[in-house]
């Protein structure tokens, strides 16, 4: 059965159906019968961009502005095969991705807008165990491999393999485009390992490898461990660099974090926070990185409006590894401008974070967030900025969600004196809309 409207809404309105998790967004079952389930696996995304400056971060672009278009269409198959009464079941998924950038490319250059690819996406295999295991409770142990996306928490270390460059540089990194959308999620290859239910210990024992040009075709292996209750989540990671191209701080790398999210058992309240430590695989020097957040939902004012306060700071030197767009705005791609095409991008920064969201509806939601970006670039501020987005997030029906935005994004330096913003340290009025088609 098609998901329903409640499901798409939940999948798309924090921001969740543009960082889809493993599999597709969206699926139509066609076939279910006898234990045997198939499904069409279906996932678009088309957004419109401008930016009223450039940047020279890639030195692929001149003084001026941008306009460009980006689109993807995820589709294949999945389906499961239950083994016995106890509803132990073997699982996979084939799936396609065609991707395209459009126009002048984004503002940084990581895009030149003549991008456009079809290439596999997802290939996996997995065995769930049902009730097979007791001990371990229902579908307790959940082994898979192939072509798969992967994730830790709410993203601050890894959030799939998302980074899809274009024709930047000398078209080495080439993904196909599709540069914000993020249109290739999965690793290359994986080994996954999980072990528990949603509730109490838990734990994920992952090798992940990437081919992605840009991320130094990466390879590493990890742990996550977790304890989930209704107050919250206490985490704790570890993952291994085991080899990357022509990038020796990721060969021998060791990243361990600590993290919590959840309520800490007060209703309206949210907290979240994460801290890392990193030694470099070269020898070179440690970094560390966290953050801290806090948040309250009035529930009882019309709208139910929220409002959360978060500082994170990134030391230099430090590997933001696999981050991704995860729980919405803002995490882990800190302002829509300087995340994605100014800098910094998750090191060598301070980052004041504040943000306020309503619900006029059960269909709309409405936000505003402010970024104060500072001690940037070995502390000199080259870097140093602030940016103000203000966004809603709409579902027009189940089979459309619409997200505009825009952006004021105020450099403190242009790219003259050490910054990125070609020309000029003016504030850059920057705007998208996302398309987003769940099936």
């Amino acid at each position: 059965m098609k998901k329903n409207f409640k499901q798409s809404l939940t999948a798309a309105l924090l921001g969740s159906a543009i960082a889809a998790a493993s599999g597709s967004a969206s699926a139509y079952n066609f076939y279910s019968k006898d234990g045997t389930e198939l499904n069409v696996d279906i996932e678009a995304a088309f957004g419109v961009f401008t930016s009223g400056e450039n940047y020279g971060t890639t030195g692929g672009k001149t003084e001026g502005s941008s306009d460009w278009r980006e689109g993807y269409i995820k589709y294949g198959l999945s389906g499961s095969q239950t083994l016995g009464a106890s509803s132990a079941a073997l699982y996979g998924g084939v799936n396609m991705v065609s991707s395209a950038t459009w126009g002048d490319g984004d503002a940084a250059g990581f895009t030149t807008g003549e991008e456009s690819k079809s290439t596999l996406e997802d290939a996996y295999l997995g065995w769930r165990s049902g009730s097979l295991i007791s001990m371990l409770g229902e579908d307790g142990l959940d082994i898979s491999f192939g072509r798969q996306n992967f994730a830790i928490g709410d993203g601050f270390l890894i959030n799939g393999d998302a980074l899809n460059f274009g024709k930047a540089f000398d078209g080495s990194l080439n993904r196909g485009g599709s540069y914000w959308l993020a249109a290739r999620k999965a690793f290359d290859r994986t080994a996954i390992v999980r072990i528990g239910g949603s509730d109490g210990a838990r734990a994920d024992m992952f090798w992940l490898k990437s081919d992605n040009v840009a991320q130094n075709k990466t390879e590493l292996a990890g742990l996550n461990t977790e304890y989930v209750m209704a107050a919250g989540t206490f985490g704790a990671s570890y993952i291994k660099g085991l080899d990357a191209e022509a990038r020796p701080s990721r060969d021998g790398q060791e990243t361990m974090s600590l993290r919590y999210q959840g309520n800490a058992g007060v209703e309206n309240l949210f907290l979240s926070g994460e801290y890392v430590t990193q030694d470099q695989g070269d020898d070179s020097a440690s970094a560390d990185a966290w953050y801290v957040e806090g948040g309250w939902t009035f529930a009882g004012l019309p709208w139910s409006p929220s409002a959360s306060y978060r500082y994170s700071t990134f030391e230099e030197g430090f590997d933001p590894l696999f981050f991704g767009f995860n729980r919405g705005y803002g995490t882990w791609f800190q302002g829509e401008v300087a995340a994605n095409y100014a800098g910094p991008f998750n090191s060598d920064a301070d980052v004041h974070h504040i943000a306020i969201k309503a619900s006029p509806s059960e269909m709309v939601s409405v936000g505003a967030l402010f970024f104060d970006f500072s001690d940037t670039a070995g502390g000199s501020g080259a870097l140093d900025g602030q940016e103000i987005d203000i966004y809603a997030e709409w579902v027009v029906t189940p089979n459309l969600i619409l997200s505009p935005l825009v952006g004021f994004y105020s450099p403190d330096n242009s790219a003259a004196n050490g910054g990125t913003q070609l020309g000029n340290d003016d504030t850059n009025v920057y705007a998208q809309i996302i398309a987003i088609v769940p099936f």
